[in-house]
């Protein structure tokens, strides 16, 4: 089973209580969940919310034994204000955002996530997103290739990335993400071949937010969570690239910056990382960044 990270710090700034409702926007394979689910009880409620259909019958099954304290969505944590509507729900005393890929999804062959995997050039988090990565990599010319590397991934070689995709392409189209990954490789300068992170990670997150439109969804959500707390209720974020712990800290220090009623308090100064022995434990909680805001009503 996927191995939740930050999950005491997580719980720390929830601070579940018995009978408390919570929302879990990014359920996965429910890691998260079972820890919030033990400290509420047998009344109170979990909501969670995943866009995944496949890693959402995962976390059917690992809650089976909480099923009646569960109300599962699949859909895409940007409708969250209709997700409560459809729930019954006003408000709510926690909302927790994992915004990392699971374990099953990396693992998922179909999926195109990895590529550290030879698999289908996909990258959908759901069925209902019409256009796979395939799409974007066989069409998007060099100019729009350029600008979807630099502006989501960050990549310092994106112009290089972006001609050698276009290159290739001449030759048939690219259709797997082994062979997107070794274009990349191939592209950037030997000396950048061998670094902390593998060459291809930058360019293959860009593809995958672009598929999935995934930073225009956060700040929807945030704004929507923020609106659904109640009196005391905390907003927990974790986060695995710079583009996302960006939005979430701006979107916290303007929250944090109104006077008006409810009353927002940042409770994390700086973002909350793993301990060394998480790390040890869990290499995916490196990356990881924790931010956490609570409001209040005067």
């Amino acid at each position: 089973m996927h191995i939740p990270v930050l999950k005491k710090e997580v719980l720390s700034y929830l601070e579940p209580k018995t009978g408390g409702v919570y929302v879990d926007c990014t359920l996965g394979e429910g890691g998260h969940a079972i820890s919030i689910l033990e400290r509420i009880g047998d009344t109170g409620m979990l909501i969670g919310i995943d866009m995944d259909e496949k890693v959402m019958l995962l976390a059917k099954e690992n809650l089976s034994r909480y099923s009646k304290n569960v109300k599962y969505y699949n859909n895409n944590f940007r409708d969250l204000n209709k997700i409560l509507e459809a729930a019954g729900t006003e408000k709510v005393d926690g909302i927790l955002f994992d915004l990392g890929l699971s374990t099953f999804q990396l693992e998922d062959t179909e999926r195109g996530f990895s590529f550290m995997k030879d698999g289908a050039l996909d990258m959908r988090m759901s069925a209902n997103i019409q256009i796979p990565a395939y799409e974007y990599v066989n069409n998007l010319d060099e100019r729009r290739l350029n600008e979807t590397i630099v502006e989501f991934g960050e990549e310092r070689w994106a112009r290089k990335i972006a001609r050698a995709i276009v290159r290739r392409r001449e030759k048939g189209e690219i259709k797997t993400s082994g062979e997107l990954a070794e274009i990349i490789r191939r592209a950037v300068p030997e000396r950048a071949r061998y670094g902390r992170i593998h060459p291809a990670t930058r360019s293959f997150q860009a593809i995958r937010i672009l598929v999935n439109d995934e930073l225009e969804s956060l700040k929807i959500a945030l704004r929507e969570a923020v609106s659904r707390l109640a009196d005391g209720g905390s907003i927990c974020v974790i986060s695995f690239h710079s583009l996302e712990d960006r939005i979430v800290k701006r979107f916290f220090r303007e929250m944090g910056a109104k006077e008006e009623t409810p009353r927002f308090s940042v409770l994390t100064t700086k973002p909350v990382v793993a301990t060394a022995e998480e790390e040890y434990e869990n290499p995916r909680s490196r990356s990881a960044k924790l931010r956490a805001g609570r409001v209040a009503y005067e």
